[in-house]
């Protein structure tokens, strides 16, 4: 006489899950359908239930039933998840796709191709006939595999490195300052140039009735430079407008910095390295006065806490404008600046401050001064 067929002993953890399974039922049972009966197959024999029974309880046959406990025997639970086979051999193996990314990641030049960027039907020409690996596919899957390996079309971008040879001591300087003494560090720089033109922006306006500006062809009113200083400790910005860039005007705004602390100690003021702002009468006024210039290094313009603060000018003054002259768009600088200055911790503000920082340097969520070195 043949031995019963039965499931072997179960674990607790196995008697456990095998429970959740049955009783959450075929519906709500991780799965599929399939994984519920199998389950509910090898709970019964666990049970003490006859194939016979069990065959009944499950609605198939006696020998399906044998299959589905020899292979839990044989694999545990995780001969109850459905094997899906069949359907047709893949054409474009793992090795396939890791090409078809790296050769989207190429600049087509450096495969010897006339072109300087790839679109889907020219990189699926140049795969289905290259000297190193041929890939034959379609312009649907090859924009599919591209999506899932997280490769977008999307514009380039430039960046400078600094190649100032003090490029370190600076930055090291400008973050020990901004550390120790933020109370009596500023920061200096011209915002500009400012023109007399209609400059487009975003409003509410009714949908597909945007609102309009003018066409402005002649431009007859020059350009104007806003001199803007900025209190790190008190967070205030304040500044005036002047027809250009001159050491006269930069000493102009170092005065009216060294006035904002007039107890005669140290003030340390971050600027860049302009000609206009170092040159020697200003140098020996500042030692005179105890001023402390802290210059970015070069291209670094990031590394002055004051860039963030010209976004929101750009976005709440000149954007969207029609400014008839010089003077309008100067009184409309200052009233932005009085409710700024009243407004510090506004919520567009500093949406606006975020936005202009990372436009000057793609610095996710740091200040100024020397980049966060990454963790190991």
């Amino acid at each position: 006489m043949s031995e019963r067929v039965r499931v072997r002993r179960l674990t607790h953890e196995e008697g456990q899950a095998l429970q959740r399974i049955v009783r959450r039922g075929a519906g709500k049972s991780p799965g599929s359908h399939v994984r519920w009966r199998r389950g509910v197959v090898v709970h019964a024999s666990a049970g003490g239930n006859s194939v016979a029974v069990i065959a009944q309880l499950a609605a198939t046959s006696p020998d399906r039933v044998r299959e589905m406990i020899h292979r839990f025997n044989e694999s545990g639970m995780a001969s109850l998840d459905p094997q899906w086979a069949g359907g047709r051999p893949r054409r474009i193996t793992t090795d396939d796709d890791a090409f078809i990314v790296e050769t989207a990641r190429t600049r087509p030049k450096k495969l010897a191709q006339p072109f300087t960027r790839w679109s889907v039907r020219k990189l699926a020409a140049y795969l289905a006939d290259n000297p190193t690996r041929v890939v034959r596919v379609g312009r649907q899957r090859l924009h599919e595999i591209l999506t899932e390996s997280g490769i977008t079309f999307g514009r380039t971008k430039t960046w400078k490195e600094s190649n100032d040879p003090q490029r370190d001591a600076k930055l090291d300087r400008i973050e020990h300052v901004t550390d120790k003494a933020p109370d009596r560090v500023f920061a200096f720089d011209e915002f500009g140039p400012l023109a007399i033109r209609p400059t487009g922006g975003a409003c509410w306006a009714p949908r597909s009735r945007p609102q309009r500006l003018r066409a402005n062809y002649n431009k007859l009113h020059g350009v104007r430079q806003f001199h803007g200083c900025y209190s790190v400790g008190d967070d205030e910005l304040w500044g005036v407008v002047r027809h250009r860039k001159s050491a006269a005007n930069t000493l102009a705004a170092l005065k009216t910095i060294r006035a904002r602390r007039p107890d005669g100690e140290r003030v340390y003021v971050i600027l860049d390295n302009l000609s206009a702002h170092n040159r020697t009468d200003i140098a020996k006024w500042a030692k005179r006065n105890k001023v402390e210039l802290c210059f970015t290094p070069t291209y670094s313009s990031w590394a002055n806490p004051i860039e963030a603060h010209f976004g929101p000018l750009r976005e709440f003054v000149l954007n969207n404008s029609d400014h008839p002259n010089h003077t309008v768009l100067t009184r409309a600088l200052h009233a932005h600046l009085r409710w700024r200055n009243a407004n510090k911790r506004s919520p567009e503000l500093l949406a606006a401050q975020r936005r202009e920082r990372a436009r000057t340097r793609a610095e996710k969520q740091h200040r100024w001064g020397r980049p966060t070195k990454a963790a190991a």
